[in-house]
């Protein structure tokens, strides 16, 4: 299938995914005492808000043409946990919302995929529109699993460290945090090295085994056309 072609049909659902994402971080915030996401203009649905120029535009461009998976996020949403009327549950829960939204956003993918097929079926006429529509919630499916498992690495910044310093002593936590401002680098480290791809690609199995799952118990109601055909080539045997 042609590379371009593919790529604009994937990225409203990655875009609205990463959105999702920042935004149930600032909703959380809010709920738990944080106005700042609210007050910056940063507590809406609103794309451009969230656009991030190298990890909403560059990113997903350079892994989808360059690489084997499309892949990216959004502008950190800003928060001040101090304002957390709990600080330690604050934290967790605010950390942990992008993640739970993004699995949500699986769940739901997953079923608008099933009912997009029965549709399909049931109105031949618009058989083809509800094909497209399929190849966008398989991407809702891999995209959303792959960033809720990526944000789960115990790597600050992401959220799973915001976890993990909690379940260390205290000075191990410290000296977790400190280590936080070389986290950027470490990532880059993963994602640009073979070594680090081996050791990104071994913690993002679980995906692969779900996605394989979900697709196998989905695949009697995948309808047919070349599109479809051409699209669902590298993902169902």
């Amino acid at each position: 299938m042609d590379r371009l072609e593919g790529f604009l049909i994937q990225l409203p659902v990655i875009l609205f995914s990463m959105v999702a994402h920042e935004y149930a971080h600032g909703y959380a915030a809010l709920r738990q005492g944080d106005p700042t996401a609210y007050q910056l203009g940063r507590l809406t649905w609103n794309p451009a808000k969230h656009i991030d120029p190298l990890m909403t535009i560059v990113m997903p461009v350079l892994t989808y043409f360059f690489g084997s998976f499309i892949f990216g996020g959004a502008k950190p949403v800003p928060v001040v946990p101090r304002n957390y009327r709990n600080y330690r549950r604050g934290d967790i829960i605010v950390s942990m919302a992008g993640i739970v939204v993004n699995l949500g956003l699986y769940v739901v993918a997953s079923i608008l995929l099933l009912v997009f097929g029965l549709l399909g079926r049931a109105v031949p006429a618009l058989s083809d529109t509800f094909a497209i529509l399929q190849v966008m919630m398989v991407m809702g499916v891999l995209f959303n699993l792959m960033l809720a498992m990526f944000n789960l690495l115990p790597l600050p910044p992401l959220d799973g460290s915001h976890v993990m310093k909690y379940l260390l002593p205290p000075a191990w936590a410290l000296r977790y945090q400190q280590f936080g401002m070389y986290g950027i680098f470490v990532l880059l480290f993963l994602m640009s090295t073979g070594l680090g791809r081996g050791l990104l690609s071994a913690w993002l199995s679980p995906v692969y085994w779900i996605a394989d799952r979900t697709f196998s118990l989905l695949q009697p109601f995948l309808l047919q056309s070349d599109f479809t055909e051409r699209f669902f080539a590298g993902f169902f045997r």
